[in-house]
């Protein structure tokens, strides 16, 4: 199966020491957010973990860790973007983060790494010639560390509204000109645009529009064709696979003020002070009312085809 740890929260970069301890011991405990008296129990084991996926702002604490996770096939979503503590608080100096992506790539791999450059978002300090100066600052630097450019415009969400009513959607027009615009610097630094759930608009002028976290692109990653179970995608147009998220809303320090997964500071600061790095859930311990139960995991590589890639 395929574990992810980047949905609801950013493990890497606030509880790196967690995942190891959870990584050492096995397995890892997970409440439901929509029904917080039920747990799942996921086994850590390389049998039954064909891949672990990571969305992180900053990759550098995992560093030190890399041999834990040697057992494991990795593919990492890495996020830089241009904007600064006005919309990222706690997101570390863009420098370093380039650095920390580099170095990572030198132990993954460029195939098994991606850079992501959104949400996308148009404003008075941010306009577009500024994203396609930033995108093509940010994309020499990182040529040669990975072959993949994922961009996506600003959703709306509730607590995206709520947290940022400045934000406004881009136009039809400008999402238009901005990616042509990226397309062409990407391929430029060897990388190739995947739009995500941004439809096929893009398609004509060479982006790659069948999605980012998809199975196939875990397919490259561990080298393997998956007989994955049938899924319904998460919003329409979406095309990624995400299963077994080992993390939780209302818990990412970067604080970003267009974050769909953080309800309000106050609430991840509280979450913060509640996270113990030795207990098996995220957020504090299991309570005598928690109904906890084990998920059906198994591996997912089909043994009788191994995929070549060229």
């Amino acid at each position: 199966m395929i574990i992810n740890t980047g949905q609801r929260t950013d493990i890497p970069a606030f509880y790196s020491q967690w995942l190891e301890n959870r990584l050492r011991e096995g397995c890892v405990l997970v409440r439901n957010p929509y029904n917080p008296a039920s747990v799942t129990r996921y086994r850590l084991s390389p049998d039954v973990v064909d891949l672990i996926g990571f969305c992180t702002k900053n990759p550098a604490p995992m560093l030190p860790r890399m041999a834990m996770l040697a057992p494991y096939a990795q593919y990492w979503f890495v996020t830089i973007t241009p904007y600064g503590r006005e919309i990222e608080p706690n997101v570390p100096d863009k420098q370093s983060v380039v650095e920390a992506f580099r170095a990572l790539s030198g132990i993954v791999g460029p195939d098994n790494i991606a850079w992501r450059y959104d949400p996308i978002f148009l404003s008075e300090d941010y306009p577009a010639e500024r994203h396609i100066e930033a995108f093509s600052r940010i994309a020499h630097a990182l040529a040669g560390a990975t072959h993949t450019a994922v961009i996506s415009f600003i959703d709306l969400y509730e607590k995206t509204k709520r947290n940022f009513p400045q934000a406004r959607a881009v136009p039809g027009e400008a999402r238009l000109a901005l990616g042509r615009a990226m397309i062409d610097i990407a391929r430029q630094c060897g990388m190739t645009v995947k739009p995500c759930a941004e439809g096929d608009a893009l398609a004509r002028y060479g982006a790659d529009c069948s999605g980012c976290m998809t199975v196939a692109t875990y397919e490259k990653a561990i080298g393997s064709r998956l007989m994955v179970p049938a899924f319904t995608p998460v919003r329409s147009g979406c095309a990624c696979f995400l299963s077994g998220d080992i993390g939780a809303y209302n818990t990412c320090g970067h604080l970003c003020r267009y974050c769909y997964a953080n309800y309000d500071a106050e609430t991840v600061r509280a979450n913060l002070r509640a996270h113990d790095p030795d207990s098996p859930l995220l957020v504090g311990r299991l309570r005598p009312e928690d109904i906890v139960r084990d998920a059906r995991q198994e591996s997912w590589i089909d043994p009788q085809l191994r995929m070549e890639f060229i």
